[in-house]
């Protein structure tokens, strides 16, 4: 799965759980970028990503994940 597809994706994601229609996430967007986005927020947000495609991110994985373009390398890796 190629990174323009998971972004558009984690847009639709963020988008539908922040209630948010002008969300636009690149690579280099972090929590502090989107309002709303706090620690109760990511924890949703992480749960509908691992329904969405199917994986899941262990504890230590979730607080490494820094920015979009982790979270993005992140579901890649374990989509293959």
């Amino acid at each position: 799965m190629d990174e323009q597809t998971i972004l558009e994706t984690l847009n639709s994601i963020f988008r539908k759980v922040l209630k948010r229609d002008n969300i636009n996430l690149t690579p280099d967007t972090t929590a502090k970028d989107v309002d709303g986005w706090d620690s109760l927020t990511n924890m949703i947000l992480i749960s509908e990503v691992e329904k969405t495609f199917h994986i899941h991110f262990s504890f230590r994985e979730i607080v490494r994940l820094k920015n979009i373009g982790d979270l993005c390398s992140g579901i890649s890796k374990k989509a293959e």
